[in-house]
């Protein structure tokens, strides 16, 4: 049996360094929302707001990164709000698209439908009014 590796049962006990506590009044770091962006810029890029989505979130991760929180906060803000934008406008806008196409169809049929006596009318072939 081959002993020259060391063992689980004999590794030293790792050292626990403990991290010190974010202070009580601290708030958290503010959200990028960079994979919302990449989504909205990939899948669903209505009027490329899922673009400038994309640039404000790049912002405010390199804000983060950098250490300024009140500009990594803004800038997370307004990527939120043009990545809502960005889904709002791709969803909503064909469904709107696809209930007016619907109500349209559902329309003409029913006008088709109204004005088939009118061209199936027949003149009648009786000559009692020409004499």
């Amino acid at each position: 049996m081959d002993t020259s590796y060391p063992r689980e049962d004999y590794l030293p006990a790792p050292a626990h360094k403990r991290e010190p506590s974010p202070a009580i009044g601290a708030s958290p770091l503010p959200r990028d929302h960079l994979v919302w962006s990449i989504f909205n810029t990939i899948y669903m890029n209505f009027c490329c707001l899922g673009f400038v989505a994309l640039a404000f979130s790049v912002k405010a991760r390199d804000r983060k990164v950098a250490g300024d929180v009140e500009a990594a906060r803004r800038f997370s803000s307004k990527a939120r709000c043009y990545n809502a934008l960005a889904t709002a406008g791709s969803v909503v806008l064909p469904l709107l698209l696809a209930a007016l196409v619907i109500t349209g169809v559902v329309h003409l049929s029913k006008l088709a439908q109204e004005s088939v006596g009118f061209f199936t009318y027949q003149f009648s072939g009786s000559d009692d009014e020409d004499k």
